[in-house]
């Protein structure tokens, strides 16, 4: 009898220490969990996420088919080219027609930094011209072993053409970051313009929208849309060249920490 009776005490025992050591486990887990999910987002985690959004092949397709009259069917590619001394990000961008993408009309460098802390935004997108734009061609198309070394790409950064300052989008908006130039734009000559203006929109799945004008001396639009923004969607993701996997960073939960409200800025 008494050693059925120190049994079950010892079974007792040991279900009650069980039952302590699961409480704890769940306790520290859910802990660790919230810890995670609501962890604040550095500066440079805002810029990286940009990085990334803009990364890729997009074209405005759709819009095109929808509205054939004032927008074209552009291919907008933007790729990882170099990184700067302070831990900018330096991206190869370019345009062209979707049927022609070996033509592009555009090509530009971005840097993508956070700004800085007096500043009210969260990330500043500087553009720059090319010095050797016909080298840099159909860069992100290319491997590695075919593009200008990093060294050389941060020398044929040219001269400085727009910046835009972003700021993570208020809940309840489709954009997870807007920004535009400030007021006033920046120097512009192109077909008899005096200055430009340029605003961006980053959208959830990795879309952009985008509107640049430009104005003469007095104030009149001489070129860019005037209907709206140009909305540049990715291509389904079973057509993504290999040359882009490197560019999935776990993106749908930073994407997910956005639009909860838990991205905060430090």
């Amino acid at each position: 009898m008494g050693t059925n009776s120190n049994d079950n005490n010892n079974s007792v025992g040991w279900n009650r220490a069980g039952g302590l050591i699961m409480k704890t486990l769940v306790l520290v887990g859910g802990a660790l969990l919230l810890k995670r999910l609501t962890k604040s987002t550095t500066r440079w985690d805002h810029a990286r996420f940009v990085s990334q959004s803009l990364s890729g092949e997009k074209f405005s397709k759709e819009q095109a088919a929808r509205d054939p009259d004032n927008y074209f069917n552009i291919r907008m590619i933007t790729c990882p080219a170099a990184e700067m001394v302070d831990g900018s990000t330096v991206l190869y961008f370019e345009q062209a027609f979707s049927r022609t993408p070996q033509k592009p009309f555009r090509q530009r460098f971005y840097t993508v930094k956070p700004c800085s802390k007096e500043m009210k935004c969260d990330v500043e997108l500087s553009s720059y011209a090319i010095r050797e734009m016909e080298e840099y061609k159909n860069f992100c198309d290319r491997t590695k072993d075919q593009r200008p070394l990093p060294e050389e790409i941060v020398g044929d950064i040219a001269e400085h053409l727009t910046t835009l300052h972003l700021k993570r989008c208020d809940r309840g908006k489709r954009c997870l970051y807007e920004g535009s130039t400030p007021p006033g734009g920046f120097p512009n000559s192109w077909s008899g313009a005096s200055y430009c203006t340029s605003e961006i929109a980053i959208l959830k799945n990795n879309e952009v929208h985008t509107w640049e004008r430009g104005y003469d001396e007095d104030g009149n639009q001489v070129w860019g849309t005037k209907e709206g923004p140009y909305e540049f969607k990715p291509v389904p993701a079973s057509s993504l060249k290999d040359m882009f996997s490197p560019l999935n960073f776990s993106q749908p939960s930073m994407e997910k920490r956005i639009l909860e409200g838990s991205f905060v800025l430090q």
